[in-house]
């Protein structure tokens, strides 16, 4: 059992010179006392549990001799170290420390040999002092935010380094050719950073010692076409990285190192053929040709000699049957080239000791070979966007025991999903979205509790909700769309949830009834997401780190928003968004939607949704799409929507709202059709004014009746009617006269008002009636 436990209070005058408590579960703070042991020479506490800042009171040691606090969680600043003199090794890697080591006076430590600040969150300029220490051999800083150049130090760096790893930062300017001055360089690592120029390789003739060398992913172009290169002097590297450095062909010095181990040439401008010496090395373990322009093999794969375990070959425009690896790989990536053949039948012969496969994005047909399922050491299947058919071998999903991700989406396999997932499943990544697939939601999916991505959408799949998939707590992605699923979506009795869902899309189903998502309450992910904060987002991804070299695939999903199918190639923790549009939900719109805080789209279109827009909806302050379109809804648009400051598409066109659209920029920017077909709406961007009696529509009167008025003739009638009484009245006391007038003055009464004439002819006439004691068609 590991060690545990915090450090109290050191007393005074301690005689202990060594405290070595590395790689056990020791955490906390250290306390401001370790000043105590004034005797101290080494404190070694890597790979523990502590966390805060490192006491100022490490300045006060001034007989240490190595200090090392890597793989921890030490922040802020770091304290300064100048009057620790006898310091010669000093490793604060792979912690969260931030600010500048200006504060150290590096001159001073004349005797340190090794320097570790990798992998932290340090920023501002490099000192020129640090390169000039001239013990020392060793100095990484990669993996932090340096900037600046790194300036000339030129006579100034120690002739004993060895190791510079500068990589991973923000520093920029020219190449630092005084580099080339470092003769005793064995690894030199630039890699990500902004360097520029250009570089000739034959430069390098003087670093006799180099064996590991990457400048990648910087605006450098290495000329490599250089014949001048003497061999003799010329180093041997066993690593060599150049991707992103302008390459237009292979290196033709490469013919000649038969020592490398890794060589990574991609991204660049590389056309042609893959030459055949490329293989030559004995011990080549990790080789990426990716994002080229290589079209095919000198010599097939099947026949090399190499030991190579990785090969990356993804984007690029290589043609044929796909290559089979030797049986010593690990990692294959083909995707994104031109292959066109089937798989293998033995094809699981040649993947015992893969991890990783992909060959998604080609033109790969013919059916999956059960054989596939033999390669146990699978953590990566990606067959995706090919076209491959027939059914999915029921062992790939007796294989979600050891499997991480499935991906088999776009393709034309048909059939059902076996109902065969293991009870130890754990696949974390299950996409099977645009194929043909038929059946129901299996139950033994609910064992793959460490799934976070599924989609199942754009098949034939006839099933209800699948509720039983409820357990599944670290689900982020359910994408059910363009099926057959039906019936009613009632949580009821529901106690699980998914608190990491981020994505729910059920668009294109028949679900039909109210949607009585108590269960929305558990969502949290929308609610009050803990990475909106973050200033480093990481996305959804799959990670073996048991597999060689480590075994990585990013997640990738295609969504629907503001009416665009887009594809989402990292899934961000911070995106959120729910769509069941085109189905036949009805009843009022959940209130509970108007607490989804973290929301960025939401489309309820082309639903029955009745009732008003809940005024709780102007609490999505992160909301940038919103459908409502094609609905029932009622009322008036609520005034809060004009709070949504981030919202950039709106529909609520289809409706039967009413009032004035809210006064808003936000607002009365969409266009018109954001808002047509609302008899009752009004107010920009709409051409109907507000304030103006709206026109009549489905009055009762009208549909009994079946009146129109028609005011030119009616304004003529009346005028013409009593214009005719003023001429008649001497004889208006007579009874035939009186009944023709009057009976013209109720016909034209009744066509401006209906309502009043119908009213009148049923108790106006009676009223009459009753006040004189009986029935009577006199007038007198």
């Amino acid at each position: 059992m590991l060690l545990k436990g915090s450090f109290p209070n050191f007393p005074l005058n301690a005689s202990l010179q060594a405290l070595a408590l590395s790689s056990t579960k020791f955490g906390g703070q250290i306390p401001e006392s370790l000043d105590n042991l004034g005797r101290l020479t080494r404190i070694e506490l890597a790979g523990c549990n502590f966390s805060g800042p490192i006491p100022k009171a490490v300045e006060k040691l001034t007989q240490l001799v190595s200090l090392d606090f890597s793989n921890n969680n030490f922040s802020g600043p770091i304290p300064s170290f100048s009057s620790s003199r006898n310091l010669t090794n000093l490793s604060l890697a792979h912690n969260k420390l931030v600010g500048t080591i200006h504060s150290t006076d590096w001159s001073s430590l004349s005797k340190l040999e090794d320097a570790d600040l990798g992998d932290n969150k340090l920023s501002g300029t490099i000192p020129p002092t640090l390169f000039g220490i001239p013990s020392l051999q060793r100095l990484d800083l990669s993996h932090n935010q340096f900037n600046g150049s790194i300036g000339d130090f030129h006579d100034k760096a120690s002739s004993l380094l060895n190791t510079l790893d500068l990589s991973n930062n923000k520093l920029k300017g020219q190449f630092p050719t005084p580099l080339f001055e470092l003769r005793g360089l064995e690894i030199l690592h630039l890699s990500s950073n902004n360097f520029s120029g250009l570089i000739p390789m034959n430069a390098f003739q003087n670093l006799g010692n180099l064996l590991s060398l990457d400048l990648s992913h910087n605006r450098l172009s290495i000329d490599a076409t250089a014949t001048n290169i003497s061999l003799l002097s010329f180093p041997t590297f066993t690593g060599l990285g150049l991707a992103s450095c302008n390459l237009t062909e292979f290196p033709g010095f490469l013919k000649n190192q038969s020592s490398l181990m890794y060589l990574d040439l991609s991204n660049n401008h590389i056309h042609g053929k893959i030459p055949d010496w490329i293989w030559k090395p004995i011990d080549l373990l990790r080789l990426n040709l990716s994002d080229n322009f290589l079209v095919g093999f000198e010599r097939p794969l099947k026949n090399i000699t190499s030991s190579v375990q990785i090969i990356d070959l993804h984007v690029n425009q290589l043609q044929g049957e796909i290559p089979i690896p030797t049986l010593d790989a690990t990692y294959l990536d083909y995707s994104d080239n031109n292959f066109s053949s089937v798989l293998p039948a033995h094809i699981g012969d040649s993947l015992q000791r893969v991890s990783f496969f992909s060959i998604s994005n080609n033109n790969i047909h013919g059916s999956i070979p059960p054989s596939i399922c033999s390669s146990t050491s699978l953590r990566v299947l990606d067959l995706s966007n090919n076209s491959l058919s027939g059914p999915i071998p029921q062992c790939l999903f007796q294989m979600s025991g050891s499997l991480g991700v499935l991906d088999l989406r776009q393709n034309n396999l048909s059939g059902i999903i076996s109902d065969t997932f293991s009870k130890s499943c754990k696949l974390q990544t299950l996409k099977l979205d645009q194929n043909r697939l038929e059946g129901k939601v299996p139950k033994s999916l609910g064992n793959c509790k460490m799934l976070e991505v599924l989609d199942i959408g754009n098949n034939q799949i006839n099933d209800s909700f699948p509720w039983h998939l409820k357990n599944i707590a670290k689900l982020h992605v359910l994408v059910l769309r363009s099926n057959k699923f039906n019936g009613h979506i009632d949580c009821s009795g529901n106690n699980g949830g998914w608190s990491m869902l981020q994505i729910f899309d059920l668009a294109s189903n028949n679900f039909s009834g109210k949607l009585h998502l108590t269960c929305l309450g558990t969502w949290d992910a929308m609610q009050h997401n803990p990475y909106s904060n973050l200033l480093e987002l990481k996305h959804l991804h799959f990670v073996d780190s048991g597999s060689g070299g480590g075994t990585r695939y990013q997640d990738a999903i295609t969504i629907t928003t503001k009416g665009l199918e887009l594809e989402l190639v990292k899934i961000l923790p911070v995106f959120t968004s729910i769509d069941i549009s085109w189905n036949n939900f009805e009843g009022p719109i959940p209130e509970v939607i108007g607490k989804f805080k973290e929301l960025h789209g939401l489309n309820f279109s082309h639903n029955a949704f009745t009732g008003p827009i809940p005024s709780s909806f102007g609490n999505l302050r992160e909301l940038e799409s919103l459908d409502l379109s094609s609905n029932s809804l009622r009322g008036e648009i609520p005034l809060q929507l004009a709070n949504l400051n981030f919202l950039s598409c709106l529909n609520v066109s289809n409706n039967k709202l009413v009032g004035p659209i809210p006064t808003s920029t936000q607002l009365q920017s969409f266009p018109e059709a954001s808002f047509e077909n609302n008899a009752g709406l009004c107010g920009p961007p709409l051409k109907t004014k507000c304030g103006l009696p709206p026109g009549k529509e489905d009055s009762p009167s009208d549909s009994e009746t079946g009146s129109i008025i028609h005011w030119n003739h009616l304004s003529i009638e009346i005028g013409f009617t009593f214009g005719l009484g003023i001429i008649i009245v001497p004889p208006i006391y007579w009874k035939r006269w009186r009944i023709w007038y009057f009976e013209r003055i109720d016909l034209a009464l009744s066509r401006l008002f209906p309502h009043l004439g119908r009213e009148t002819k049923k108790h106006g006439r009676r009223a009459k009636q009753n006040q004189r004691g009986g029935p009577s068609n006199d007038w007198d």
